[in-house]
């Protein structure tokens, strides 16, 4: 029997008297404030490329120390020092910074399939083979770095998500449907970066939609507003959260590699979301790669598990492992999912605390994908493609596809030849 833990939460209020000091993150004052690491922490943002200024937030502090909390500039000096800290990268896990500029391979799951003399093909020349994508000419409709799925390779997206969520039910993660639509609050506690040159968050008009609004990139976020300003007793952790979420990225990309849906502005990703106390985060991280690892062994993907170096780490991470599958018409890996112990990065951001005793702390939030659906199905198609033009699908995927063990041309669905508008 699947049992299901209810998700238990106390939204904390605050008073009024208080509200400025509720707007500024609770960064760890004592750890990036003290002089004896400064040097580390300076070293920490040059490895991981971050942005952040440490000497800075010493200048101010030091300024900050001096001035008298009846002045005016108090304030001013409180605010511009928090916005300086949350700038800063969260700290990096003592195996990872021994790491040079390669990611650190862990091990290797299933063996790379033998083709024989039969050269496989990339994934846009299969499913324009089989008329099974449309991914050009989009321009009534979505425009560029989009796609249309069709016939049984839309049917493989949901046996795909069916999949995933089923088996992270019977591992007792909760479902949860997030909005998409969030607060510029929640992205930076998440460490978005946003109306920024390096953004890759799509912002709603101001003018129309409100001053605040933007499409959130992964259900994370979603999910880590959804604990914002909340008390969890210690009994009740960990949280095992997870979502099904359409993600929308303005990110861009002319590598060769990168073509089709390999990078696209919107596509559906299945996301594991953890909420645990400090001295089991660790812990809580290699079970999410563990679930990770066991959700797609059975798909008979080679693939390679990396513990990635700090110059691959995003602002939140303490740590992040990565998985890469072996794509055989690209002739080369690609990243199908990745998992971080944000430590309390975010949870200092967003007030997600939990109660041990009398007292009151800050929890460890983790994120992993459990399913990104475009490279999974670049993936899986190039694969398990064989000379004749059909596409087996895995034993696993069957029962969420009536059965069907191929994937075959799709003759249902006509090619669709675009006209021209006359004036």
């Amino acid at each position: 029997m699947i049992t299901h833990q209810i998700l238990k939460i106390k939204i904390l209020k605050f008073p009024k008297k208080i509200r400025f000091y509720s707007c500024l993150p609770d960064i760890d004052m004592d750890y990036y404030c003290d002089l004896k690491n400064q040097a580390n922490i300076k070293r920490n943002i040059e490895r991981r490329k971050g942005i952040g200024d440490i000497d800075r937030v010493h200048e101010i502090y030091n300024l900050l120390k001096v001035t008298q909390p009846t002045t005016e500039s108090y304030y001013s000096l409180k605010e511009t020092l928090y916005q300086q800290l949350a700038n800063l990268p969260n700290k990096t896990h003592p195996t990872v910074e021994t790491y040079q500029e390669d990611p650190h391979v862990i091990h290797e799951i299933n063996v790379k399939r033998d083709f024989g003399t039969h050269k496989p093909l990339e994934f846009s020349v299969i499913t324009n083979y089989l008329n099974l994508i449309r991914t050009d000419k989009l321009g009534y409709t979505c425009g560029n770095k989009s796609y249309y799925y069709l016939g049984e390779l839309a049917e493989l997206e949901e046996a795909l998500t069916k999949y995933t969520i089923t088996n992270l039910i019977k591992r007792n993660f909760q479902l949860v449907s997030v909005p998409d639509i969030l607060s510029s609050h929640v992205l930076e506690s998440c460490g978005m970066s946003i109306n920024s040159d390096r953004t890759q968050i799509y912002s709603l008009d101001p003018v129309y939609h409100g001053p605040d609004l933007y499409l959130s990139g992964t259900a994370e976020m979603s999910l880590a507003g959804l604990l914002s300003n909340s008390l969890t007793h210690k009994k009740d952790l960990p949280l095992k959260l997870a979502a099904v979420s359409r993600c929308y990225r303005a990110e861009t990309s002319n590598v060769v590699e990168e073509r089709g849906i390999y990078r696209v502005h919107q596509f559906t990703k299945v996301e594991m979301f953890a909420v645990t106390f400090p001295e089991h985060s660790d812990e809580m991280l290699e079970y999410i790669r563990q679930t990770q690892e066991e959700l797609f062994g059975p798909l008979g993907l080679y693939m390679k598990v990396l513990d990635m170096p700090p110059h691959e780490l995003g602002a939140p991470a303490y740590r992040k492992y990565d998985i890469e599958a072996w794509m055989p018409g690209r002739n080369k890996f690609g990243e199908i999912s990745s998992c971080s112990n944000c430590t309390d990065y975010q949870s200092r951001r967003l007030n997600i605390k939990y109660k041990d005793g009398n007292s009151e702390k800050y929890t460890h939030t983790l994120n992993g994908t459990a399913c990104a659906i475009p490279r999974m199905l670049i993936a899986l198609l190039e694969t398990h493609q064989d000379a004749k033009g059909k596409i087996h699908i895995p034993t696993v995927l069957q029962p969420y596809m009536d059965g069907k063990k191929y994937i075959s041309k799709n003759t249902v669905v006509p090619k669709l030849k675009l006209i021209k508008l006359k004036k």
